[in-house]
């Protein structure tokens, strides 16, 4: 047995984190082969030798791994250590290593003042402070913001290995500040303590119609401690002050749309003061974003000379983050970078970046060093390459991709290529787009976070990484934001100056309020995330009872302005983004939704007297909505997509006119040539749908089309992220006219929520969430010779497979983790046909489906499917062939036996015989005759 994952509020060794209100262990068990756990403890202790133990649960038989909330007070800057103890059924026991977690200053008073460069607004400063040590340092930290973005160097090394902090949210409400272990950066003696910094979000040019500047300040502003431990005992706090100096950067230019302009020959030998700025410290709260970080490096795929004569690099991949390269240019040469998504006629293009120069511009000292941007980040394929004097040499380049620091949970692959590309497309637009916020696009003059793409995306995101404490931060941004407008959700978070009106809010986009927390709770079944938004939640929904009370008390919700179905293919005006459906019926049914999540969301938090008050609301929002929409007899009066996708999907249908609904969706569909025509709100949800009511096929036919529109078009032609529109590129490889074309924006990828819990077949249980109990559902299609899932959930890792085989038998692979149980059902199964290799289980007919439930361990289910399957393979139709297969052998051995009463050893004769023949035999009763009709039948369907 061994304990992994240790985690404090969702995060590996957390330091300097905001965690004193809510602080939560978790943890994951392996390599044992207990089924369940019967009992577990932790331990917190001020040393990792747990000598000073200061919280002990004790061996505690009801002990939650997805989030044991830890009742613990705890102290400023101080570091505590903590392990857990399993005991499993089966006797076995295990104690895992330690972790930690350590805290920021909580409400310690700030020594440190903020100051600000005696310089012009524009220019960018280099703090400096000499640091004069006499004696061995045993640990040092610092606790640092700087406005707009910083970085930090000790003795000319960088401190940390994040990037762009402090980060995006809205400066007016809330300034994090970070904690970094400097220990091994100080040396005895003199030491050089450097902060540079960049305009960022915070004083930079940001939003729409050309950008704003200086939204939250105009002047670059910097506050730090450096507290400092020696091994005498005495200690002695370094913070900022009049007494630091300042120089002006080497960075002359930066900007999140622009770019950087770095100037390596600039060398300011003119020191300039520091003043004291009044920024208060009640803003101030530990970080809650994850590090931005460096995840992966790539080195590009070619060097392209285009028929207009430029030197492009080709990354081979549309990815986020930076080049760096080794500089080997003389003093003085300068060289221009700028980054494109795309190739037009074979030449770069950049144009759909609008007014972002989107550039990096290096002026060399002549010195090989490597090189790279520092306030700035890109979204790019193509780096076209200006002024560079000598041979470009491509080793010398290297695409550093830069994203919040996420752990990939979700794995799929596939018998199909195109799948399996447009799967790693979606993880690279996820990729692309978690950058502390998520973002709709990361390379136009926007990169905005906005609420309602960030919704749709929501369970792709959980499934493909562990997103718990990323969305915990984004949702502290929405509520903060929420509070300034009555509960309304701005349309990006943090909120932009925008020509929307801001006290006005949109359905489906306002939603990620509630779906969003909703989603996490499902995902990782810690309900922390439910008690911080809860509020926020609440006041969502209050915002458009008090719109649709004003306007009548109906219970839809029908003014305001809406997005509606965005980018959806059905309008009466192809050049709108509008989509066909009425907007006022999505937002009546998100208004449902919404509700409805926080009736569900009280009552996980024991609030029955809201539980019940909001789910009285949705049921009357429902029946005002089935009165309107529905007519008596199940006949949707909005004939689109996306209207039938959420009337199911929202459960706003009686039940027993669900299914025709379905079946109108499905005729809908056909008329459409079989093809989507869905936006951002019907997209997510389509396959799903299709999926749940008994049209699989219909929804394999629409991620499998490869012409426009469709999923696989794009990866045709080459895509290696997902579009914005559906064409955002036409098929003769020229961008789309209709302009607002990101070829990295993430809302249509919400497909792959559908692979993972329809074709793969691994969903959560909202009555027992964090995947302590899945549902196990796959639904495969002869298309598609075989798929597999993987999927590291907070409970542990799931592993689902399906391979329908050339002789047409459907194999079934199943894993379940420790402490989990699922259940499993099995397609057009038949349970006396079923082969087990694994425990034994009980297996329960239902219907043309097998239903099984299980325990923690690995199973291997064999069987024959009904005719759809076979027909594919050509499967023949001689019994001797079927005889072959064990359980089909066992099957027809004992209904021939039962009827015929043939001895056994007799039946190797009638293994050479067709059933026909079986038939064709003289004499039997006429009882015998009916059963053997019945035997016909089934065998028939089988061999057909």
């Amino acid at each position: 047995m061994k304990i992994i994952d240790l985690k404090t509020n969702h995060i590996t060794n957390p330091i300097g984190f905001h965690l004193e209100n809510n602080l939560t262990f978790s943890y994951k068990v392996t390599e044992t082969s207990s089924k369940q756990q019967v009992a577990a403890q932790i331990q917190v202790a001020l040393s990792p030798a747990f000598d000073e133990i200061i919280y002990d649960t004790e061996r505690n038989e009801n002990l939650n791994s997805l989030a044991h909330q830890c009742e613990l007070s705890l102290f400023p800057r101080t570091r505590y250590y903590w392990r857990v103890k399993v005991w499993g059924d089966n006797g076995d026991v295990a104690i895992s290593d330690v972790s930690y977690f350590e805290t920021a200053k909580i409400n310690e008073k700030w020594i440190g003042k903020w100051i600000t460069p005696n310089l012009a607004p524009d220019i960018h400063p280099i703090f400096e402070k000499k640091v004069q040590l006499a004696k061995e340092v045993e640990n040092a930290r610092v606790y640092i913001c700087g406005l707009g973005l910083y970085e930090m160097y000790i003795n000319e090394k960088k401190v940390g290995n994040e990037y762009l902090t402090p980060f995006n949210n809205d400066y007016d409400n809330w300034l994090q500040y970070q904690t970094y272990d400097i220990t091994d950066n100080f040396i005895n003696g003199e030491n050089k303590v450097n902060i540079l910094l960049g305009n960022g979000w915070y004083k930079g040019r940001l939003g729409f119609e050309g950008g704003h500047v200086n939204i939250y300040g105009d002047k670059f502003a910097l506050l730090a401690e450096i507290h400092l431990s020696y091994k005498d005992g005495t200690k002695e706090i370094i913070a900022t002050d009049t007494s630091w100096k300042v120089w002006k950067s080497k960075v002359i230019e930066s900007e999140i749309y622009d770019g950087e302009v770095y100037d390596d020959t600039f060398l300011d030998s003119v020191e300039y003061g520091v003043s004291e700025i009044n920024l208060g410290y009640e803003r101030l709260t530990a970080r809650l974003s994850l590090p931005v970080v460096i995840k992966e490096k790539r080195k590009p795929l070619q060097l392209i000379k285009t028929p207009a004569g430029e030197t492009v690099i080709d990354m081979g991949q549309n990815m986020v983050g930076w080049i760096q390269f080794k500089n080997r240019l003389s003093k003085g040469e300068k060289v221009i970078l700028q980054f494109g998504e795309i190739l037009q006629d074979g030449n770069f293009y950049r144009d759909n970046l609008r007014e972002a120069k989107a550039e990096f511009i290096y002026i060399s000292d002549g010195q090989e060093k490597t090189v790279r941007p520092h306030f700035t980040f890109y979204g790019f394929r193509y780096v076209k390459v200006c002024g560079w004097q000598s041979e470009l040499d491509l080793h010398d380049f290297t695409g550093c991709v830069i994203y919040s620091d996420l752990e990939q949970t979700g794995f799929i692959k596939t018998s199909n290529t195109l799948i399996n590309k447009l799967f790693d497309n979606v993880m690279w637009s996820q990729k692309g787009n978690f950058l502390d916020i998520p973002t709709d696009c990361p390379q136009r003059d926007e990169r905005m976070g906005w609420t309602g793409d960030a919704q749709v995306f929501s369970g792709t995101a959980a499934f493909n990484m562990d997103v718990y404490s990323f969305f915990t931060k984004y949702g502290y941004d929405l509520w903060l934001e929420q509070k300034e407008r009555d509960g309304a959700v701005p349309m990006t978070v943090p909120d932009i100056p925008s020509p929307f009106n801001p006290e006005s809010s949109s359905s489906a986009w306002g939603d990620a309020a509630t779906i969003i927390p909703w989603n996490m709770y499902l995902f990782y079944g810690d309900d922390s995330i439910l008690k911080q938004q809860f509020e926020s939640m609440k006041a969502w929904v209050d915002y458009i009872k008090r719109l649709d009370d004003t306007s009548g008390g109906h219970r839809l919700w029908k003014n305001g302005f809406h997005f509606g179905d965005w980018l959806a293919l059905d309008g009466e005006n192809p050049k709108l983004p509008m989509g066909k459906t009425d907007n006022f019926f999505i937002a009546s049914a998100f208004y449902y939704y919404s509700a409805d999540i926080v009736s569900k969301a009280a009552g996980v938090l024991g609030k029955q007297e809201i539980e019940r008050e909001y789910h009285q609301l949705a049921q009357e929002i429902r029946h005002a909505i089935q009165n309107e929409y529905i007519s008596p007899n199940g006949r949707m009066t909005i004939d689109t997509q996306t209207a039938y996708v959420l009337a199911l999907f929202m459960n706003l249908v009686p039940n027993e006119q669900k299914q025709r609904v379905a079946d109108d969706l499905a005729n809908r569909i056909i008329k459409d040539n079989k093809h989507l025509k869905t936006g951002f709100v019907g997209t997510p949800y389509l396959c799903q749908v299709l999926s749940e009511y008994g049209h699989n096929d219909l929804a394999y036919t629409l991620l499998l089309n490869d012409d426009y529109p469709s999923w696989l078009y794009a990866v045709k032609l080459g895509a290696t992220t997902v579009w914005e529109r559906w064409n955002s590129v036409l098929p003769d490889g020229k961008m789309n006219p209709e302009g607002m074309n990101s070829l990295n924006h993430y809302a249509y990828g919400s497909i792959v929520e559908w692979m993972y819990r329809y074709m793969v077949g691994i969903q959560p249980d909202e009555t027992v969430p964090g995947f302590k109990h899945a549902l196990i559902a796959p639904k495969p299609h002869w298309r598609m010779k075989w798929a597999k899932g993987t999927l590291n959930t907070a409970s542990g890792t799931y592993l689902v497979s399906w391979h329908i085989q050339d002789d047409g038998l459907l194999d079934v692979k199943v894993e379940i983790p420790f402490n989990s149980t699922a259940t499993l059902i099995l397609p057009d199964a038949n349970s006396r046909l079923i082969s087990v290799e694994g425990d034994l289980v009980n297996m329960e007919q239902n219907g043309s489906e097998v239903v099984v439930s299980l325990n923690s361990g690995s199973w291997n289910f064999t069987y024959l499917p009904d005719a759809s399957y076979v027909k594919v393979f050509n499967r023949k139709s001689k019994l001797k062939e079927l005889l072959n297969i064990p359980p089909i052998k066992n099957y027809v051995l004992n209904e021939i036996h039962e009827i015929m009463a043939i001895p056994p050893y007799l039946m190797s004769e009638y293994e050479l015989k067709t059933l026909e023949e079986i038939l064709t035999k003289k004499g039997e009763s006429e009882v015998t005759k009916v059963r053997l009709e019945k035997i016909e039948m089934k065998f028939r369907q089988i061999l057909s």
